[in-house]
């Protein structure tokens, strides 16, 4: 990466007409969406623009107002690593680099609009740089974690039918072992200060890449992002979104969970394979024009994240709640957090214990958000609100949370049942689009007027959600959904075991880990699986 970061002179494109591209309805001028324009959207105070951009309509106009003075040149990514490297990019700086990492995409790798790419790469300056140059060029990115097995990566490449996929050094040689064995496949993109035989070096052709890009204009429902999703049964499903789904279906996040502001620093622990990491390193995050901070550590250690917090002027931090039961056994009345105001966890349960340790050792509360792949944030615990501990805090808007039976039937205060969002006459723009080649599952989704999660629950009598458990067997450890089907899938290849069955066992510090019954050939017969559940695990 040290090409990249060497890349200091930007020279600055003149474009041909405002970035903003949306017509005003009393003037023949084209004028650009504002912050309460989003918010208004969000709210369904105001119907969502044909087209829509995220690179175009939000971080160009923050470009904008950099070179015309009307904010300081702030960074908008700071990113750091344990060798002492460090990385800061202004918007503007953010504007020309991602036109030649979308020059990168569209000429040697011969990328289109609306072709599927699979990016999976660590906690590196690339991929912010990479997730806005295939908004601007309108090619659909599937983001991935580095944890991924060939055989993962192998099933994602197939059936989403990508013809290319970014990687690191990581999980080069899993791609190479299976690149053979997907037709669609066209281009290996390595991210790399090394070059490898067979693969595109990208710190090679950026260098070599024009600063001239015309962002494509994008339509507001037009495929953005892929996220792959498990489930109790099969392989993962690709939950797609839309250009404003994520995006500007981020902006009320941004406002009452995570409280931002445009002279804020947000570190958001999150993989880049999840969608936290998108809606809180990249959408939420960039509409309030706040700078995205990121610490590369190799693995996660608590010196090592609690002197990051003592060292830079980080003032809000969202990260699992396994990070919080291990951050809370040290001494943390020892560390001065001169900058930090605001904590938010989710991801997976918090217990009620550890947001009483932090907040007695630190000062500072713990704001928990529950949310989905499918949908965004849900309820969180939010400005302004009263924080009662174990629960997820009071429904996002523009959601109507409710807890039904399984007729689909309203349960009264103190109920449990499945936690789901009704529908009004047309589906939420800020919802997932569908679940890509399976229109059963997409169906499954609803019962009757809901949008059901799959997720159990409560709400007390003042609006406060309480969550129970998962309504199938998925997997919560460390914030990772774990899909028992596809770890037993991988135990039963193995020629010793006839069968497998994994279920769930609680941890004190990642929630849940997998609990692995193998059974050897001399054993017949179906076993069923069930997961062991404490009403604290299990949240998506």
């Amino acid at each position: 990466m040290k090409n990249i970061f060497c890349y200091q002179t930007f020279r600055l494109i003149r474009l041909t007409k405002p970035p903003g591209r949306h017509l005003h309805k009393h003037h023949q001028l084209w004028t650009p969406l504002t912050l309460t324009d989003f918010e208004a959207i969000h709210r369904c105070e105001r119907s969502l623009p044909k087209n829509f951009n995220f690179a175009a309509d939000v971080l160009e106009q923050w470009s904008q107002k950099e070179k015309t003075g009307e904010r300081p040149v702030n960074p908008a990514l700071w990113w750091v690593n344990d060798k002492g490297d460090e990385v800061k990019w202004s918007f503007r700086e953010l504007s020309s680099l991602s036109r030649k990492a979308a020059n990168v995409l569209t000429k040697p790798c011969g990328l289109q609009r609306g072709d599927r790419v699979a990016l999976i790469l660590p906690r590196v300056p690339e991929w912010w740089l990479l997730n806005v140059a295939c908004i601007r060029t309108g090619i659909v990115f599937m983001p991935g974690t580095i944890q991924l097995t060939a055989k993962d990566i192998l099933y994602r490449l197939r059936v989403s039918r990508a013809k290319c996929i970014v990687a690191s050094d990581e999980v080069a040689p899993a791609v190479e072992s299976i690149a053979l064995e997907c037709p669609d496949l066209k281009t290996k993109l390595l991210v790399s200060s090394q070059t490898r035989n067979g693969w595109l070096s990208f710190q090679e052709l950026f260098q070599l890449a024009s600063e001239e890009h015309s962002c494509v204009e994008t339509g507001s429902e037009e495929p953005m992002a892929i996220y792959f999703t498990s489930g109790t049964t099969g392989s993962p499903k690709m939950a797609q979104h839309s250009q404003s789904s994520l995006s500007i279906g981020s902006t009320l996040c941004g406002r009452y969970w995570l409280d931002l502001k445009s002279s804020d620093i947000i570190w958001n622990v999150s993989d880049t394979g999840w969608i936290k990491a998108a809606i809180g390193s990249v959408f939420s995050s960039w509409l309030y024009g706040a700078c995205v901070f990121v610490h590369q550590m190799v693995q996660f250690d608590t010196d090592t994240f609690l002197d990051t917090l003592t060292t830079y002027p980080i003032t809000t931090l969202c990260s699992p709640p396994t990070a919080y039961r291990m951050l809370v056994q040290k001494d943390l009345k020892r560390y001065k957090f001169k900058s930090l105001r605001r904590c938010m966890t989710g991801g997976e349960p918090l217990n009620p214990e550890v947001l009483e340790q932090w907040r007695a050792q630190t000062g500072l509360e713990l704001y928990e958000g529950y949310g989905q792949t499918e949908v965004g944030v849900i309820c969180a615990n939010q400005k302004g609100q009263e924080i009662k501990p174990g629960s997820m805090g009071k429904r996002m808007l523009p959601y109507d949370v409710q807890i039904i039976d399984e007729n689909g039937n309203v349960l009264p205060p103190g109920k449990e049942g499945e936690i789901a969002l009704r529908l009004k006459s047309t589906r939420p723009f800020c919802f997932f689009s569908e679940y890509v080649d399976n229109p059963e599952k997409t169906a499954a989704t609803v019962r009757g007027e809901f949008y059901v999660t799959g997720d159990r629950g409560v709400m007390d009598s003042d609006g406060y959600f309480w969550f129970v458990g998962r309504a199938d067997d998925v997997i919560i450890s460390s914030g990772y959904r774990i899909g028992p089907f596809e770890v037993e899938s991988a135990l039963i290849e193995h020629p010793a075991v006839a069968e497998s069955a994994v279920v769930s066992s609680p941890d004190r510090i990642r929630g849940e880990v997998e609990f692995v019954q193998e059974l050897p050939k001399t054993v017949t017969g179906k076993i069923k699986r069930h997961v062991l559940r404490d009403q604290e695990w299990g949240r998506t």
